[in-house]
């Protein structure tokens, strides 16, 4: 008689599934949402500034989508407090921007971003740039 000794290590503190998303307009969230949906995603939904740093540091998400335009969330704020703690500092960052506006692009890659795209590319392509991401496909932001 064989045994199944495949135990769940409890210990892994990044929930592989969860994707913090940091993005308060409802036409780019909805698109998150519906996307992400079919690959059996749960979302977490970061409301306000401190929502970043409070549902990161309980189980870390397996990845976090910044909208650097966002009106609320000060995306480059988030990417230095996911970037200065030790339990968030290796989460991967999926941002995205206008194409136009260049030094948004730069100064999100200077900060860590692992992959930043256009709001176009964004919308067309949201779960595949997030299997990207945690894929380690994405290494390095595309501009």
């Amino acid at each position: 008689m064989t045994t199944n000794s495949h135990q769940t290590d409890k210990t892994d503190q990044t929930d592989q599934k969860t994707i913090l998303v940091a993005v308060t307009d409802i036409f780019f969230y909805t698109k998150v949402r519906d996307a992400l949906r079919t690959g059996g995603y749960r979302i977490e939904k970061a409301r306000a500034q401190q929502d970043i740093a409070e549902k990161t540091s309980s189980t870390p998400p397996a990845a976090v989508i910044l909208d650097m335009n966002d009106l609320i969330i000060d995306a480059f704020q988030a990417i230095a407090t996911l970037k200065a703690d030790s339990r968030s500092k290796s989460i991967p960052i999926l941002a995205y921007a206008n194409h136009e506006e260049v030094d948004t692009w730069n100064k999100a890659k200077a900060l860590g971003v692992t992959k930043i795209v256009s709001r176009n590319e964004f919308s067309a392509r949201t779960k595949d740039l997030v299997e990207e991401i945690l894929d380690g496909a994405g290494q390095g932001a595309r501009g």
